[in-house]
């Protein structure tokens, strides 16, 4: 069975001061949740909120790592350092990097291979446009999208990862994919994964659900065989709504 999971994305929100705060204030509502909880947080509240989150039930992310090793790249910050922080992920391909940040499947394909050499575990996001939904090509952009950047590993590699569907036209618009919509591209997105990796890896592989997630349509999606849980942004923000979407799994 796959891990069920909830995972929070603030992206650029919350000032270090702010961060702290959010993650103690956390730590003292969420008890012995039944799922892992996962926060990812920006790069300079990493180490500071790994101090505050040590010894509670709540695992730390970063929000990207660099496409390089080291060296001479000026404001980015690569993976040995994120690992170095005491984060246990890193959020990979979501749709804001992909679309503002033009990385491409090649890009991230080598932050892919650099987070794992660093002992990272992955959270790798893919999912469709309002056009390629309306178009119907939903399937072969997801599938395009994990053969360019992750399908290349090894079986033992592929334990390290976590796969996030992010309808692009669901995020932070209030539109949500109906449970039905979401069940069938996880079913999908599932069966993609187990013609590479195998059927036993495939029902192992956590597949979280992205798009407007929220406390109240979370127990309806979370319902669902292949949604193993969601990458919450928005509601990540705020304790008590946070809380609200991990209790979805009772």
């Amino acid at each position: 069975m796959a891990k069920k999971i909830v995972a929070g994305n603030w992206k650029m929100n919350k000032n270090l001061q702010e961060g702290i705060a959010l993650a103690k204030e956390l730590t003292e509502v969420v008890k012995n949740p039944n799922c892992d909880v996962i926060i990812g947080t920006p790069f300079i509240h990493l180490a500071s909120v790994a101090e505050v989150i040590k010894g509670s039930c709540i695992q730390l992310s970063a929000e990207n790592c660099a496409n390089k090793a080291s060296g001479a790249y000026t404001g980015e910050v690569s993976a040995e350092m994120v690992k170095s922080t005491g984060a246990e992920y890193v959020i990979l391909g979501h749709s804001e990097r992909r679309e503002y940040y033009n990385e491409t499947p090649e890009i991230l394909k080598e932050k892919v291979e650099l987070a794992l050499a660093n002992g990272l575990k992955v959270i790798f996001c893919i999912g469709e446009s309002l056009e390629e939904r309306e178009a119907n090509k939903q399937n072969e952009v997801v599938k395009a999208e994990l053969a360019g950047s992750v399908f290349h590993l090894d079986a033992e590699a592929w334990k390290n990862i976590i796969i996030a569907y992010e309808p692009i036209w669901a995020i932070g618009t209030g539109k949500t994919a109906t449970a039905d919509q979401a069940e069938e591209i996880h079913a999908y997105i599932r069966s993609c994964v187990a013609e590479v990796y195998g059927a036993e890896a495939a029902a192992e592989t956590s597949i979280l659900y992205g798009g407007s997630c929220k406390a109240s349509n979370a127990p309806e999606l979370f319902a669902k065989p292949d949604i193993d849980g969601g990458l919450i942004g928005g509601a990540s923000l705020k304790a008590a709504d946070f809380k609200g979407i991990i209790d979805a799994w009772g």
